[in-house]
């Protein structure tokens, strides 16, 4: 594997055309929140300061984003620092700065102290704060609200060069990916971006659920319920990640996934032609991780699509639920199949439908006359062991650096564009497959040939219930 890869793709289909009949209406509008007075500039300098008695906020250039204080509901007296759109009817907030420590009355100040920004509670206590100790103090600061929702602070004589940027909200997510803002980890800076649910949906303490790419072996996202994984994405296959819906229909958005010395990161972008389109990924309190676009037609946000943690799909979608070298067929009794070649590793748990311990090799592997059985339209297993080679260009290359290396269990393209190229490698146990017709891709496991049969002579390969076996 090289050095150093790097890979970006960006991608974009038609435009959603949305057909409407419009009716007007008188309406009234009831909102728990009080209405905030807009300071029509997006920057904070040291002179400056927001208070929650004054009602003010930050707001964005091109009038996107207010940066300000909020209550969730009515019913708490917690305050909190956060940012949200401007223009949607519904009040949907995308950062939360003091998420785990809320200002316990309606006294708090929010302003730039010693070349960092605090947070103040009514005893003048910092409960909130950048807390950067590598800074020039002679420098004057400012702080600046983007027009892509990211909240800035930088030396008040760096207005264009990003290298004056000393801190920045997009490096500390709450629950919300906005377009241009990374996940992934920073190899200059060590930080490791990822979203984290809110605890309720009045409440933005850190919550239960969490989305984080996995860097080590080949790079994928899990979504976690406290410690443990409960989805798995699948690797990154020059499109998407596999197991996320393919949005190339959707030409308003751009995918892009980088690699290389600097970063492991994944964002997306909007097109920028439509200004009133918003669109964010979000963790919700309960689980559920969507992509949603806000219509300005419907005045509501509309969802692209969406995993449930806690209410998946089908049970297919759990992580691991048919342990290894087994894939789960949903549409099949037992869901859970041993994949050809092998067999139950513990058969009485098996037939009480526990495939936790999932499958085992009927025989062992003769390293060199081995075969490839291959399965079409699978998610492709787990990625942490496994290892990418782009050098490589056709999917028999790929075979053949599989073949020569008796360790390897299964191969696969690695990237889905013009007709795929790259080599995944497998070393270690097939983890977490599942069939999935709409955005699978083909995958090779190695197997023993005295297991399936394969004895025509001059035969060398062999079509069986959509499962293609390939002699090497």
């Amino acid at each position: 594997m090289k050095e150093e890869e790097e890979h970006k793709w960006s991608g974009g289909v038609r435009n959603i055309v949305y057909h409407h009949f419009y009716t007007f209406s008188f309406f009234l509008v009831l909102t728990l929140f009080r209405p905030a007075f807009s300071i029509h500039v997006n920057t904070l300098s040291p002179t400056d300061s927001l208070t929650i008695s004054s009602n003010r906020t930050i707001v964005s250039l091109g009038d996107v984003f207010d940066l300000g204080f909020f209550k969730p509901s009515s019913g708490t007296s917690r305050w909190y620092l956060g940012i949200w759109y401007k223009k949607t009817s519904e009040r949907t907030y995308v950062w939360v700065a003091n998420r785990d420590s809320p200002l316990s009355s309606s006294i708090g100040t929010f302003k730039i102290s010693d070349s960092n920004l605090v947070l103040l509670d009514h005893s003048n206590n910092t409960v909130w704060s950048t807390n950067l100790t590598k800074r020039d103090v002679s420098s004057p600061v400012v702080a600046e609200l983007l027009a892509n929702g990211n909240f800035v602070m930088r030396y008040s004589n760096n207005n264009n060069d990003t290298s004056g940027v000393l801190w920045q909200s997009f490096d500390y997510p709450t629950d919300t990916l906005l377009p241009e803002m990374k996940l992934g980890l920073d190899f200059k800076t060590g930080y490791n971006r990822f979203l984290r649910s809110w605890r309720s949906p009045d409440d933005p303490a850190s919550g239960n659920y969490s989305y984080k790419l996995e860097t080590q072996g080949v790079p994928e996202f899990f979504l976690w319920s406290k410690d443990v994984p409960v989805y798995r994405t699948g690797p990154w296959n020059g499109i998407r990640f596999g197991g996320i819906p393919d949005r190339r229909q959707f030409n308003e958005m751009v995918d892009s996934f980088t690699k290389n010395k600097e970063e492991i990161t994944y964002k997306f972008l909007m097109n920028k032609t439509n200004h009133d389109t918003y669109s964010r990924l979000r963790v919700s309190p309960s689980g559920h991780f969507q992509q949603s676009t806000w219509i300005p037609q419907l005045t509501n946000w509309s969802m692209i699509w969406a995993f449930v943690g806690t209410l998946p799909r089908d049970e297919c979608d759990v992580y691991k639920v048919c342990g290894p070298y087994s894939y789960c067929d949903y549409t099949k009794n037992p869901m859970c199949v041993c994949i050809p070649g092998f067999m139950p590793n513990d058969p009485r748990a098996w037939e009480l439908n526990d495939w936790s311990n999932g499958c085992v090799r009927r025989t062992e592997l003769n390293c060199r006359r081995d075969m490839f059985l291959g399965m079409t339209r699978m998610k492709l297993p787990d990625t942490k062991t496994a290892i990418v080679d782009r050098s490589i260009g056709e999917e028999k290359e790929c075979r053949e650096r599989c073949n020569m290396d008796c360790n390897c269990t299964a191969f696969a393209n690695a990237d889905l564009r013009q007709g795929g190229s790259g080599c995944l490698i497998w070393t270690g146990e097939l983890m977490d497959i599942r069939n999935d017709a709409e955005e699978g891709q083909n995958l090779y496991v190695r197997v023993a040939v005295a297991d399936l049969g394969l004895l025509k002579k001059n035969k060398f390969w062999l079509i069986i219930t959509g499962l293609e076996l390939v002699m090497c």
